[in-house]
């Protein structure tokens, strides 16, 4: 378990660094949709291992940078590779920079992932805009003491993403896309890859898409007061769907193919709730 102390300690490391810039919306990058990094105009860039408390990304994809800047004449606050529970961190490990965000003034957040589409009217390829999820599979993220500083002890999630953020971005979506989905995200530990019963499972529970992020920084970033969006780039279709192995290549690869469709929504999206 973090103190408030150590919070506080990591966002003064970073202000320090980044002197009087202020940036209101954070980005956090999902697997192979690292591109949008070079996008950023006048940044500064800060690996995870200078900042005090911050763990460090190991996955393949992952760069491990926090990256100030602008995009599209916007200052926001990238974090190039995230954390996860299966690479050996505890959730408050890799939910630590969410609520450094918080004291360094973030209001809004925008989350991404590459995940396997569940639903079967779903392709690799296609974007869904996450508007509920299912998380129960894991322990929570807010287990032990409470941190009145960040929030109550007993928050409400009947609506952790933000829903104007959310119809915002799906219509960006079905602008650059022809078509956008929005659906159900399934969070599991990880680090393999689900089960045809498992998938079976989620699909009767109502999940549309798996993956194995985005849920941990979501609940924290909402018990912060954040207003959240979350969306999925769907890079494979989840286990026993079609009759072929899954692999964090194929992930990559698809992330890969999607990367600059993805740059362009995130541009346009960023300026509109600006």
């Amino acid at each position: 378990m973090f103190d408030f102390q150590q919070y506080e300690k990591s966002k003064q490391n970073i202000q320090q660094k980044i002197g009087n810039r202020n940036p209101k919306i954070a980005i956090i990058l999902g697997s192979g949709l690292g591109i949008l990094g070079e996008e950023l105009e006048d940044k500064i860039t800060i690996p995870y291992n200078e900042i005090a408390n911050f763990p460090v990304s190991t996955v393949e994809g992952h760069a491990g940078e926090l990256i100030i800047g602008k995009l599209n004449g916007v200052e926001v606050l990238v974090m190039n590779g995230r954390f996860h529970f299966y690479e050996g961190y505890s959730l408050q490990e890799v939910t630590f920079p969410i609520r450094v965000f918080h004291l360094l003034g973030i209001e809004k957040l925008l989350i991404t992932n590459a995940a396997g589409a569940i639903n079967t009217n779903f392709s690799p390829g296609d974007f869904m805009v996450i508007t509920d999820y299912l998380s129960f599979f894991a322990d929570s993220v807010l287990r032990g003491k409470n941190l009145e500083e960040f929030g109550e002890r007993f928050p409400d999630m009947s609506q952790t993403f933000d829903k104007t953020l959310t119809e915002s971005l799906k219509k960006v979506i079905e602008k650059q896309m022809g078509k956008a989905h929005e659906g159900v995200y399934a969070y599991m530990k990880g680090p393999t890859f689900e089960t045809p019963a498992e998938i079976r499972a989620l699909r009767a529970l109502g999940a549309d898409a798996v993956g194995m992020s985005t849920v941990p920084e979501a609940i924290v970033a909402h018990h912060c007061g954040m207003e959240t969006v979350a969306v999925s780039c769907m890079t494979n279709m989840a286990a026993g769907v079609l009759e072929q192995n899954l692999s964090h290549q194929d992930v990559q690869k698809i992330a890969n193919q999607n990367k600059n469709k993805w740059k362009e929504i995130v541009k346009e999206y960023i300026l509109l709730i600006s």
